[in-house]
């Protein structure tokens, strides 16, 4: 049925800051999903290669430190550059599968230079074509030492069969224009992609849908300790500090009342499926609206730039 659709949430741990051996496990979980018949399925936020946790355990706002440049060079090395095909594996696997996929990656951006990195969270359809890649407009707190800041091109929404689906990063979903951004362009399935924390995703989840009346999915990577890879470089810095636990998980559904579909689960990794029903959205969207019939564009109105930003621009 058309108004069904089969979701899946991946809360899985990279294989930290190793591009090839992550993208095969992303590629196995994509396999998975689509044996139980998903037809969409979520990653968290930065899953590819992984979060930069080593910041806060390396002194990494020092300035000059030759420590944090070698691990940032590292990142940078194992990040994504989409141009270059690094991703046509998992498009080859979307189209193959006829499944949808929200992946967060850390993108080597060419249309930039190719030597900073962007957190992105990229769509890609069940034709197999990615349809956007949107840049995190704001790095988070220490964040900003190792990821560049984004633009509005991907601040899009896609069809999904009676779905229109949208999606941000991490603290993006507590910035509300870029919410009703999303919303303005008929989002009834958001998407909010974590690094990997329950107190991310147990309130801003259930808030976003009770203002929406849309249903949310937010999904979170894991990380421990004992995650990190031997080779990892400075590994003995990082590991003397880390706590054992970084990131629990805490992926969850809240439907379009703004109830818990699936609360957040906790130190588990895996897939976890849900159907959803579109005809929910319809049905709470009868009394509130945000920019539909309880919204006053005459008053308030939001101006989106979403061209993509690049630092020269050639006429040849």
């Amino acid at each position: 049925m058309d108004n069904l659709l089969k979701v899946a949430l991946a809360q899985i741990a990279p294989v930290w800051l190793d591009k090839a051996a992550t993208l095969q496990k992303i590629e196995t979980t994509i396999n998975e999903a689509a044996s139980e018949n998903a037809e969409l399925i979520v990653f968290g936020e930065a899953l590819l290669p992984g979060y930069p946790f080593w910041l806060a355990l390396t002194d990494g706002a020092a300035w000059d430190l030759k420590v944090n440049k070698e691990i940032h060079a590292h990142y940078t090395r194992n990040s994504i550059q989409i141009e270059a095909g690094e991703l046509d594996g998992i498009c080859t696997l979307a189209k193959t599968h006829k499944i949808a996929i929200y992946l967060g990656i850390m993108e080597r951006a060419k249309n930039r230079g190719g030597h900073s990195i962007y957190c992105s969270l990229v769509y890609i359809d069940a034709s197999g074509e990615i349809k956007s890649v949107h840049r995190k407009l704001q790095p988070t707190y220490d964040e900003r030492l190792t990821w560049a800041p984004g633009d509005g091109n991907g601040l899009q929404v896609h069809p999904l069969k009676q779905f229109t689906v949208g999606g941000l990063n991490c603290w993006e979903n507590w910035m509300p224009l870029p919410r009703a951004a999303l919303y303005g362009q008929g989002e009834n399935l958001h998407i909010a992609v974590w690094p990997g924390n329950e107190n991310n995703t147990k309130d801003i989840t259930r808030f976003i849908a009770r203002e929406s009346r849309s249903y949310v999915i937010s999904v979170s990577s894991l990380m421990k300790k004992t995650d990190f890879p031997e080779n990892t470089p400075h590994i003995d810095t990082i590991l003397e500090k880390s706590p054992d636990v970084l990131g629990n998980g805490g992926s969850c559904i809240a439907g379009p009342d703004g109830e818990w579909i699936i609360p957040p689960v906790l130190h588990k990794e895996g897939l976890i499926y849900e159907t959803l029903d579109f005809n929910r959205v319809y049905e709470e969207h009868q009394n509130f609206d945000p920019v539909g019939h309880y919204a006053r564009p005459d008053v308030t109105k939001l101006s989106v730039n979403r061209e993509r930003q690049s630092t020269v621009e050639f006429r040849d």
